[in-house]
């Protein structure tokens, strides 16, 4: 725990790349946690420290070879996979983070330390006008049940949220032909695209990257790690909302218009950063 103020303690895992340390950083802050950002190259076994992890979105290291894979080479992710695999912290992989958490064999972390999905390029998309690369608001339906993942306890099962996506390579997919039904069997899919009303479609107007299953986040098999490549820190003020999004976020911002105060209100992405804080007092026994 944070000493000074009771908070739980993260470290946000910050690679040469990362580009949304510090609005994740403020986004963690409003929930409750207490959030340093935490440099590639400083002792990685400062992390030890921490109650919990945060690895924001960025291009780490140019998303060269592929994105994700050159971080998990560097020090600080051997001892993040021993305080998440032997301590049981918890950890969020937003985006690039998702990336790095897949390439480290923490999600899905059947065979702990193996590589078994990768995060491939897009699906290309007639209808994007800048190609592969996907920047846009999209929906995500919860649909793991209550409390399978420690980083979504405080979402209802069936939750229907809109959030951003911003990524060139983010397809979940796998070349194991039997991986599919092992995540459904253990219930590791944690979030999928959807429409407004929370029916899952294939088309790529509903799955942006045209992901397995429309998977867009997954957790590991023991529920304390989560990797998504939606952003729910740039959904996690109602200030953050298109007003023309529509449905009932939307509808939210627009009853706020002119109020500066109400719209520095909690947006949908919160709840993220909120169960966060919440299975760490637990852990502490707070």
């Amino acid at each position: 725990m944070h000493e000074s103020s009771g908070r739980p303690r993260v470290a946000l895992i910050q690679f040469p790349g990362s580009n949304c340390e510090w609005e994740t950083k403020r986004a963690a802050e409003a929930a409750g946690l207490a959030c340093d950002i935490f440099r590639w190259n400083r002792p990685a076994e400062g992390l030890a420290a921490y109650d919990g992890y945060v690895i924001g979105g960025g291009f780490s290291y140019q998303d060269r070879v592929r994105s994700g894979v050159i971080a998990t080479k560097e020090p600080i992710i051997g001892t993040l996979f021993d305080q998440v695999t032997e301590h049981g912290k918890p950890v969020l992989g937003i985006c690039n983070g998702a990336q790095v958490l897949v390439e480290a064999g923490l999600v899905p972390g059947l065979h702990p330390g193996e590589v078994e999905m990768a995060l491939a390029p897009n699906r290309p998309n007639p209808r994007e006008r800048l190609g592969a690369f996907v920047c846009r608001w999209v929906y995500l339906k919860h649909s793991s049940g209550p409390g399978r993942c420690l980083l979504t306890s405080l979402m209802p099962e069936g939750y229907v949220w809109p959030v951003p996506v911003a990524h060139g390579e983010g397809r979940f997919t796998t070349r194991q032909p039997d991986l599919l039904e092992q995540l459904l069997s253990n219930d590791q899919i944690v979030f999928q695209y959807c429409d407004a009303e929370g029916h899952i479609d294939e088309d790529l107007s509903v799955n942006p990257n045209g992901a397995l299953a429309n998977i867009a986040g997954l957790c590991n098999r023991e529920g304390n790690v989560l990797a998504m490549m939606p952003h729910p820190e740039r959904a996690s003020w109602l200030r953050q909302i298109p007003a023309e999004l529509g449905g009932e976020w939307a509808q939210k911002k627009l009853a706020a218009w002119g109020n500066a105060e109400a719209m520095l209100q909690a947006g949908p992405g919160r709840l993220i950063f909120e169960s966060l804080r919440q299975a760490l007092l637990k852990r502490v026994g707070a």
